[in-house]
């Protein structure tokens, strides 16, 4: 389970016994770098459930676990009081009470705590007073049973084994909002490369936009082998620059850096400058090799080696990557191979970076990603990894169990409204919310969906706001997606034409089209609103169109409500009648209350839980609006 560093942790237990004895129950807590338990007693809810909660406060890995018992001292206070109140003889009982303060007693000498087993050696002697027994409710002195509480006998008490686990994440995890770009791009001028002083320079451009994370694909030299060219031709000519994952040539590998970027130096001044403007700089993690890695002549064992004595190369099939040779986890040197690829992720946190993208870890070993994660974490816990697995549901949700703070989705693929409705709730709720961090990118350089293709300007808008609003986790590969760059390598396909992954490209930020302004709004309201800052309190709402979608976020106590409307035409006026669940926003049905929309900053006054909608796609495709009003 995952939650972020802060946040109050509520467990609920099960715990009951046969007979009619008592049970008593409490949470064990062990946080990070302690070696014993804190103790909080549980609260009966009833029907033998439990309940206690902590604070989470200390970023890494947490215990916890639940232990129960029969508290023979409750049940016979309990019984005690239904013999007095029926007049009954207990002079026997109060002997059984006093023998349960005596063993109290030597619990109490046994842990040191000498003037508790004084107080309760009195306590049995009144008990055995046979003069106590005429008056006996002394036997239910609130004393009494503070000194008992404090020293109970659990010698059959049950221990819920092995401890839960609980993995504390620092505030970023739950809350990002990412920008890729390709730092080869950065320059202005097409003519030459782009260095990480042009990606300085485009930091102002990006804190305005109101992105926390910039995240870069990798920096590393490119291998010449098998190099591809433009649109992924096989022959590349002498100035084209390859592929980012093609990594190592004869400058280095995965802790080198592409000379014409700049140096390490550099480097750690772009991480320097862009912490200075509230941005993490985040590192692809793509643990694979050009046949030109360094790794590929001296540790020759790390690859897969065919019969015909070549290297495998990486494949898809049908498609071939021949300039890209994945490691082999399982190799007789995998040990060796292990630690060489921890060392990469040291080498870089050491640079100052505490954000990674990992490329393709569903290819990759589960063990390797559980054993790397937690050695890191344990002596780094601020540590985020991102997961970027586009794969089968039970693999994305491992991965995330092994360790990833945050995954890619398939929010790119879910187009229709019944299908965004059960994924948003899907991820939003129990079991997968307690472990999976979900992150909505609308587009990657892997990936332009064909509803960007087809969809236009109100189509980017639609996504991004919707991205923004259902997810607390979002990312856009820029400048691409606020330019609206929209055409295929060929029908049918979900590559870009003239990608930036095989050529460099020259963006005109001040296009214009650009979408630019609605993100900066939106990113705005993001950082406005605590309701979007998580996933959950979401909720869909019904509205009366198949095109278009409604869904409310808020905070737990309702003090921040959003609500958003899309429409999923971006071609057409939609129109029809949203039903609101005035129960989950906290509104009394009897009266008024105000919605201000976050983007034009207009405010109407709504009466009632059926409310006419009509979106505009020529204007805006959706409604951002913030609810205003209480029961």
């Amino acid at each position: 389970m995952k939650r972020i560093q802060g946040d109050v942790v509520v467990v609920e237990a099960d715990a009951f016994a046969d007979g009619h004895d008592i049970v008593l129950a409490r949470l064990l807590h062990r946080p990070p770098g302690t070696t014993g338990w804190s103790e909080l007693a549980m609260d009966e809810l009833g029907n033998d459930r439990w309940r206690a909660s902590f604070q989470a406060d200390a970023l890494g890995r947490h215990a916890y676990t639940v232990v129960a018992w029969t508290d023979a001292w409750a049940t016979w206070r309990r019984d005690l009081r239904k013999r007095l109140a029926a007049g009954q003889d207990v002079s026997v009982d109060l002997m059984i009470g006093a023998a349960l303060v005596d063993g109290a007693t030597a619990r109490a000498r046994g842990s040191g705590a000498i003037g508790d087993a004084a107080a309760l050696d009195g306590w049995a002697n009144v008990l055995r007073n046979p003069e106590t027994a005429r008056t006996a409710t002394r036997a239910l002195d609130g004393e009494l049973d503070s000194l008992m509480t404090v020293h109970p006998d659990r010698t059959h008490q049950t221990v819920l084994e092995p401890p839960l686990e609980l993995v504390v994440e620092p505030p970023l995890a739950r809350f990002s909002t990412w920008y890729e770009l390709f730092p080869r791009s950065a320059s202005p001028d097409p003519r030459h490369h782009g260095t990480f002083e042009d990606v300085i320079a485009r930091l102002p451009y990006i804190a305005d936009l109101g992105f926390d994370i910039v995240y870069l694909p990798p920096i590393h030299p490119i291998g010449l082998a098998f190099r591809k060219g433009p649109n992924n031709v096989m022959k590349s000519g002498p100035n084209d620059p390859g592929v980012p994952w093609a990594i190592g040539g004869t400058e280095g590998g995965h802790e080198a850096i592409h000379p014409e970027l700049g140096t390490l130096a550099g480097f750690r001044t772009l991480v320097r400058a862009a912490e200075a403007r509230g941005i993490a700089i985040a590192l692809d993690i793509a643990f694979q090799a050009s046949p030109d890695h360094p790794a590929v002549r001296e540790h020759p064992s790390w690859f897969r080696q065919r019969p015909d004595g070549t290297v495998q190369y990486a494949e898809n099939p049908p498609k071939k990557y021949q300039d890209i040779y994945p490691f082999d986890f399982e190799s007789e040197d995998w040990p060796g191979l292990w630690a060489y690829l921890e060392g990469i992720f040291r080498h870089w946190i050491a640079q100052g970076v505490h954000v990674f993208r990992v490329d393709n870890p569903h290819t990759k070993a589960f063990p390797f990603w559980e054993w790397v994660i937690a050695r890191i974490k344990a002596d780094r816990p601020e540590v985020i990894f991102l997961a970027e697995a586009f794969t089968r549901p039970k693999v994305m949700y491992r991965l995330a169990k092994v360790g990833f703070s945050q995954s890619y989705t398939y929010f790119t693929w879910r187009t229709n409204k019944h299908e965004l409705a059960d994924y948003l709730l899907e991820l939003s709720r129990p079991p997968v919310a307690d472990f999976f961090g979900p992150n909505f990118w609308p587009n990657t350089p892997d990936i332009l969906h064909a509803t960007l293709q087809e969809g236009g300007r109100p189509m980017f808008q639609a996504r991004y706001i919707l991205a923004a609003t259902s997810s607390s986790n979002i990312g856009i590969y820029g400048p691409a997606f606020e330019l609206g760059e929209n055409t295929p390598l060929e029908p049918g396909s979900e590559e870009y034409r003239d990608s930036e992954k095989y050529q460099q490209r020259t963006w005109n930020l001040e296009d214009p089209d650009s979408i630019a302004p609605l993100i900066r709004r939106l990113n705005e309201v993001r950082r406005q609103h605590p309701a979007l800052q998580a996933n959950s309190g979401l909720a869909i709402q019904r509205i009366d169109d198949e095109r278009l979608i409604a869904y409310s976020k808020r905070t737990e106590d309702r003090s921040d409500r959003v609500l958003t409307i899309v429409s999923l035409a971006p071609d057409e006026i939609r129109s029809g009648t949203l039903h609101l669940d005035l129960a989950d926003l906290w509104l009394d049905p009897l009266r008024s209350y105000e919605v201000e929309d976050l983007v034009s900053g207009s405010v109407e006054r709504w009466t009632g839980d059926e409310i006419p909608i009509v979106i505009d796609p020529a204007i805006l495709p959706a409604r951002v609006l913030h609810i205003r009003g209480r029961r």
